[in-house]
């Protein structure tokens, strides 16, 4: 049977496309070299501050985010300078000193170690982060604070979650 010169092209041209269709690699490639940008760039943005399980933070609408400094875990169990154990809750439930002396000798130990020197030769107060769940009791939060004064800590921070400020 004798085919038509339409039919011929129609064949001719479905032959032609039946294949399966090609990427386009350049746009592909351009695509995840945007990407890989975009993951470096946010990636520097990260916590600051270790994340624990044991700690239940307080919920603020502070503004501000931590800076990297000397952190000082307060757990139900432990208190840990820098994830170090140095101190047990339950032993310092018997002390009635208002300073924790373990804890000052480590935060000493730390702030041997931090060499920050500003453009004018002085050497600038060492920070603290207080990482403390909302559910320790003062009088050992207090005691916390006056060892890390103590120790030479002139900046006390006390690490919080933040959470959306309501209006009103």
């Amino acid at each position: 049977m004798k085919q038509s010169r339409r039919a011929k092209r129609m064949e001719r041209h479905h032959k032609r496309h039946k294949g399966t269709p090609a990427f386009n690699l350049v746009s592909l490639m351009d695509i995840f070299t945007i990407l890989v940008f975009f993951l470096l760039v946010n990636s520097g943005e990260g916590e600051v501050l270790p994340s624990t399980r044991n700690i239940d933070l307080p919920e603020s609408v502070a503004e501000q985010k931590p800076r990297e400094n000397v952190v000082v875990m307060v757990t139900a169990q432990d208190i840990l300078v820098q994830g170090v154990r140095v101190a047990s809750v339950d032993a310092l439930e018997s002390n009635n000193g208002p300073r924790i002396a373990a804890l000052e000798k480590a935060l000493q130990q730390q702030n041997r170690r931090r060499v920050l020197m500003d453009a004018s030769g002085n050497s600038s107060a060492p920070e603290v982060t207080i990482m403390g769940s909302k559910d320790i009791p003062y009088r050992l939060l207090k005691k916390v604070m006056a060892s890390c004064t103590e120790a030479g800590y002139g900046k006390i921070s006390l690490a919080v979650l933040q959470k959306t400020a309501q209006p009103g």
